[in-house]
């Protein structure tokens, strides 16, 4: 089972990224620059993709437990960006709100849609509230980095994040096309998890720390990693999601896995 931050925990931190990425619109020079790491859009396209997906997701918990997302998000005010910039930051504020009432009235445990039906995460408001921190802490960063100001994630956030997106985005029952293997990914904080592949389809589970096993994490053996990553919880989670190369971390064993890991599309 994962592990995760205590729900309040998570409220906390979801309002908190939420006003740094606010205070990083605030301060660009306009609306109108490219985001770096996502250069399809402008820094008004990033704030409108983060404002509009928190209503959907607010619906999706009030719902309660479906095999389909709502129809239409029930708005709380208007869906549409506003091209002023102080109305804009005014409607992000009030679209994180939704959410956070949402997930106040619903506490952890409510079951309701999710997209990753059969990842290790569950589909309840709790596992909803910790994909939405780590949305929402990574768009902040690519905010922040739009600005010139970028900030590595904070601690308890990297952390969890890398284990989330492990379980959520990489987890699942379709079948690994290729030989079994096995890669471990060293937070050099002191956590580590181990991602296996192979026609059962992809789990996580969590493996000792580098130096805290009688092994190296590529020494042969049934239980052996075929490949592992090593670097901060923030290079892990930024690397996972394609904001910077994983090859700028630590890398050992066999790195063309790493390739076809990058290309893998599982079936749904």
């Amino acid at each position: 089972m994962p592990t995760t931050l205590e729900f309040a925990v998570l409220l906390r931190l979801i309002d908190e990224r939420s006003t740094a990425f606010r205070a990083a619109v605030a301060s660009a020079s306009s609306l109108d620059v490219q985001v770096p790491t996502c250069p399809e859009w402008t820094l008004f396209d990033l704030v409108q993709h983060l404002g509009e997906r928190r209503p959907f997701w607010a619906a999706t918990i009030a719902a309660g437990p479906a095999t389909a997302p709502p129809a239409t998000p029930a708005p709380a005010g208007s869906l549409t960006a506003p091209r002023d910039r102080e109305a804009l930051l005014a409607w992000l504020a009030a679209s994180t709100q939704q959410l956070l009432d949402a997930l106040r009235e619903a506490g952890p445990d409510r079951g309701c849609w999710t997209w990753w039906g059969t990842s290790q995460s569950p589909q309840t408001s709790g596992a909803v509230a910790r994909h939405q921190l780590q949305e929402i802490a990574l768009h902040t960063y690519d905010a922040q980095i739009t600005v010139g100001a970028p900030q590595p994630l904070p601690d308890k956030v990297a952390l969890d994040g890398v284990e989330e997106f492990l379980t959520t985005c990489c987890a699942t029952t379709s079948a690994w096309p290729h030989k079994p293997a096995a890669v471990d990914f060293h937070a050099i904080e002191g956590r580590s998890w181990r991602l296996s592949v192979s026609a059962d389809g992809a789990r996580v589970t969590p493996v000792p720390a580098p130096g805290t096993m009688p092994a190296t994490a590529l020494d042969e053996g049934p239980a052996a990693a075929t490949a592992s990553v090593q670097g901060t919880a923030n290079e892990l989670v930024l690397a996972l999601y394609g904001r910077i190369p994983i090859d700028s971390l630590k890398l050992d064993g066999d790195r063309d896995l790493f390739d076809l890991l990058q290309a893998w599309e599982p079936e749904e």
